[in-house]
């Protein structure tokens, strides 16, 4: 009997790519001139990203110049999770922006219930922030791969220790 074959979906971000990109967002804040004599930084602390700008037009700007930064060194935007902006020390608007880590238990249940409901020939268990799915072959794994790129769970997925 053949064993059978699996991999583990995940969602994970790659924290020193998005230390470079904050660092290159930095840079970036430093060298523009309508950015000279701004109260405008980036900082990383754990799994969030503090923003803080003079004003919320300043504030959007450092958005859109971080987000380019972490698209082109492949980080997903869908990984991030914006707070509200809220007034700061000295007159500056800060946000907050978590980082999310892991799959939450509603998404593995929708998940879940996607493989179940499109019938592909798969198992999935929910394994803490990850979930494992099982099959016989390989060609209902890659099926349930595909299925599920498709499908937006609004957060970024990455398939994993495909055996």
């Amino acid at each position: 009997m053949a064993k059978d074959s699996s991999f583990d979906i995940v969602s994970k971000v790659d924290l020193p790519e998005v230390a470079n990109a904050i660092q290159q967002a930095q840079k970036e804040l430093a060298q523009r001139f309508d950015f000279k004599n701004s109260k405008s930084s980036i900082k990383l602390e754990e799994d969030k990203i503090i923003l803080v700008s003079d004003d919320d037009f300043k504030l959007t700007n450092v958005i859109d110049i971080l987000e380019g930064k972490l698209v082109k060194r492949g980080v997903s935007l869908k990984s991030l999770e914006y707070g509200k902006a809220q007034s700061a020390a000295g007159d500056t608007v800060k946000q907050e922006v978590k980082l999310v880590q892991g799959i939450a238990q509603e998404k593995s249940k929708l998940i879940n219930k996607v493989l179940k409901d499109n019938k592909v020939k798969v198992v999935s268990s929910i394994q803490g922030d990850e979930i494992r799915v099982t099959g016989k072959n390989k060609d209902d794994l890659q099926a349930a791969i595909a299925l599920l790129r498709k499908e937006d769970f609004g957060i970024e997925l990455q398939f994993i220790n495909y055996r």
